[in-house]
């Protein structure tokens, strides 16, 4: 609670201050009421007209101090909502910060749902008490005022009056025992209720088509029921406490009468001293009553902001660098040295990547080819930081990988991943990622450049609005392969130097794939001038100095089409390096790969039809 004040302290230095004038008037009307009794009320009563000539005067005074009071109201209210929801937006954004801040891997090992929770139900939790907080702690003032003047009318009703305070301390003692593991439960289930739904709406088409709602809706129906009964204990516990939160004020009054009717017997004390004391206890329920609620919503808070907090407090987060990266024409260089990367396993930690060199040519196109769980998709994943190696090197341009500003590596450095995403937006949005008017963002003519490459632009076209068209929730208004070719447009029309392609054209037809893999081949060789250009040992053309290159290439391949179209490739086989070089090379000397070579050939014909095929087979039995 002091880090929540300690965040917002203008708006609840106001808060509380305007509870704590609250307060002390609540005090004023006591006094005011007791004073009017013993010098207007009970004489007037008796028949005194200089008494009854004062009524309205006392009337006056009255309602100044209930004017004061209801503004005192108003600015806590106002300020307690500002400062709650402030301290709230606070929560959720460090927690958004620190999913976006944190690698693959944590997410990869924390479901969605709770993911989910964590940012809403928990971040509600956390903040709740922070609403009846600026109330319960201005009424300190009130109480002490309340003391003070209870001390001075009679020692014996003061004590009889405050004794109600140890009595609410004690049953909020016990009523944390049992809230606590209540609470904790409850918000438990919250996040696995969370992470079910989100389970059966992403798997809304396997569902559909296989049948499983009624399993579905059990599964569900299962954690919502379990959640129920949990939020019912949470109200059985809150209404037993709540109840004796409220009784405590009025119980308290009635032993002040009783004790002030005696006092006043004795001649100790007026009967405006009593009136006075006895409504000061009334008003007491609030500031109490003010307390329960802040106790209440106590034990809540706690585990809302424990779940919070072992979000924030999460290790393995990469460190960024302060290097920057040069913005110069053509394709990155790549060097890695070394490099290894672990998991954890059953027996220990597995290498999921070891002892990988690789170097990748600026402007070349490399193909990375490999068995199902080799590697591939580690190592992409290492040229855009989503995880770090856990041993070796990874340079780009000669400046090692953690060093680079985040800023520089996402503008020179764009991944396609195997599964295409798109945003509920319009076509531009989702290639662009940024607002039209936003600075740096591409303009229109690049959007139907990167399009056309992707071979994605008639697509576009053909759509009522064009690039300004809706695509739907997650592209529903699309195919899966014009998705990935969104995606892949996407990645172009931020013209990075190195473009790493994760099987990004999978469920595209294999004949515009090879147009797609075409126009990329094309976009990264295209000479600044027609000068003859000497060809080296090997027999490939050589850049002159005057020669503008595209980006370097990094093609996760499973296709003989993308293989072929590639200037090198890499044969990666547990987790490390085993041969490279051109196809025809590959062929020629590693059994692993011809087989690989063979499996995709295969692919490719059986996909491609069997009209592809047939003339094949034909001509097979005629020779």
């Amino acid at each position: 609670m002091g880090r929540g004040i300690a965040s917002q302290p203008r708006t609840y230095l106001l808060a509380i201050g305007t509870s704590a004038v609250f307060g002390a008037m609540m005090v004023g009307v006591s006094q005011a009421l007791g004073a009017v009794t013993d010098r207007v009320v009970v004489p007037a009563l008796e028949g005194s007209a200089q008494a009854r000539s004062q009524v309205w005067v006392a009337g006056l005074v009255l309602f100044g101090v209930a004017v004061t009071l209801a503004l005192a109201v108003a600015g806590r209210r106002v300020f307690a909502g500002i400062g709650y929801a402030d301290i709230q937006a606070d929560h959720r954004r460090a927690v958004t910060r620190q999913y976006l801040r944190l690698p693959m891997s944590w997410h990869r090992a924390h479901p969605t749902g709770q993911l989910l929770s964590n940012a809403s139900s928990d971040v509600e939790a956390s903040t709740g008490v922070f609403n009846p907080l600026p109330f319960a702690l201005g009424v300190v003032v009130m109480i002490g005022v309340a003391a003070v003047a209870l001390f001075r009318v009679d020692a014996l009703l003061a004590v009889t009056a405050l004794a109600v305070l140890p009595l609410a301390v004690l049953a909020n003692l016990v009523f944390q025992r049992y809230m606590s593991p209540a609470i904790t439960r409850a918000q438990q289930l919250r996040a696995e209720v969370s992470d079910v739904a989100h389970e059966s709406f992403e798997a809304a088409l396997l569902v559909k088509s296989l049948g499983t709602e009624d399993r579905e809706e059990a599964r569900f129906a299962e954690r919502a029921d379990a959640l129920r009964a949990a939020n019912v204990r949470v109200g059985q516990v809150r209404a037993v406490f709540d109840p004796v939160i409220d009784l405590l004020p009025s119980l308290g009054t009635l032993v002040v009468l009783l004790v002030g009717a005696h006092r006043a017997a004795a001649g100790a004390v007026q009967t405006g001293d009593i009136v006075s004391a006895a409504y000061l206890l009334t008003i007491m329920a609030v500031p109490v009553r003010a307390f329960g609620w802040v106790l209440g919503e106590l034990p809540r808070g706690l585990v809302g902001y424990d779940r919070i907090a072992r979000v924030l407090d999460a290790s393995g987060v990469l460190p960024t660098g302060d290097a920057s990266l040069p913005a110069r024409p053509g394709g990155a260089g790549v060097r890695m040295r070394g490099v290894q990367v672990l998991a954890p396993g059953a027996e220990g930690d597995v290498a999921l990547l070891h002892d990988v060199d690789l170097d990748l040519p600026p402007g070349r196109v490399v193909a990375l080819v490999g068995t199902t769980g080799s590697g591939k998709t580690t190592l992409a994943s290492l040229l855009s930081r989503l995880r770090d190696p856990d041993a070796g090197t990874i340079e780009v341009d000669g400046v090692e990988l953690r060093q680079i500003r985040p800023a520089d590596l996402a503008a020179q450095v764009a991944l396609v991943a195997q599964q295409s995403f798109v945003f509920e937006d319009t076509v531009r949005s989702n290639v662009t990622l940024a607002d039209p008017d936003e600075p740096g963002a591409p303009d229109d003519e690049a959007v139907w450049e990167a399009l056309r490459i992707a071979r994605v632009d008639d697509v576009v076209r053909a759509l009522p609005d064009g690039l300004d068209a809706q695509i739907g929730e997650r592209g529903a208004n699309l195919s899966g392969g014009q998705r990935q070719r969104l995606v892949i447009a996407r990645a172009l029309v931020r013209r990075p130097r190195l473009l790493v392609l994760d099987d990004a054209t999978s469920a595209v037809d294999p004949r515009v794939e090879q147009q797609i893999l075409t126009g990329l081949r094309a976009a990264t060789a295209r000479p600044a001038a027609t000068a003859h250009q000497p060809a080296d040992a090997d027999g490939d053309v050589g850049l002159q100095s005057d020669q503008v290159t595209g980006p370097t290439v990094l093609l996760v391949a499973y296709r003989m089409s993308s293989v072929l179209l590639a200037d090198e490739v890499v044969h990666l086989e547990g987790g490390t390096v085993v041969d490279r070089g051109t196809h025809e090379e590959l062929l020629g000397r590693d059994p692993g790969y011809r087989e690989l070579a063979t499996a995709y050939l295969l692919e490719s014909e059986r996909r491609s039809g069997l009209q592809e095929t047939l003339p094949v087979e034909q001509a097979g039995a005629e020779r």
